[in-house]
């Protein structure tokens, strides 16, 4: 189980979790043996909404990084997610299809996107930001986001 950095502004806690890599958009990526899961972050899939539909690259699918992984849908928002890392994407989660909500219980957990096959993790893993460094930007965002309402 990944322990976390945990920040609380008013009456939300969004949490890091220490054993990924992020990029600035909030989608994290997980190696293990070359294979790489992604998601959402705690802080995006809080900001976002309820997930009420999740369109996530197909097996097979060859992804540059940036390139769309998956879009979302809540009540709220529409959200393209840029692919953390370049590759082919080896499986999809079949909950995304009949429950995407999953993202909300569980986003470092059940509620995974896809797994990636990585072309180059390490040049990747380079443009990443690591977790304190994910934690910074999103206090920063979540503090300008509560100026402005």
């Amino acid at each position: 189980m990944a322990d976390y950095l945990e920040y609380t502004l008013d009456k939300f806690t969004f949490r890091v979790a220490n054993d990924r890599y992020y990029n600035a958009d909030g989608v994290w990526a997980k190696e293990e043996n070359g294979q790489i899961t992604v998601g959402l972050s705690d802080f995006l899939q809080q900001r976002s909404g309820d997930i009420a539909f999740a369109d996530v690259a197909e097996s097979g699918s060859e992804l540059s990084l940036g390139d769309e992984i998956a879009s979302i849908e809540t009540i709220k928002v529409d959200i393209s997610l840029p692919s953390p890392v370049s590759g082919t994407v080896i499986e999809t989660n079949p909950a995304m299809e009949m429950e995407p909500e999953v993202i909300n219980e569980d986003p470092y957990g059940e509620g995974w996107l896809v797994i990636i096959k990585a072309a180059d993790w390490l040049a990747d893993q380079a443009q990443l930001l690591n977790p304190q460094a994910y934690f910074e930007h999103m206090v920063a965002e979540a503090e300008e986001e509560a100026k402005n309402l």
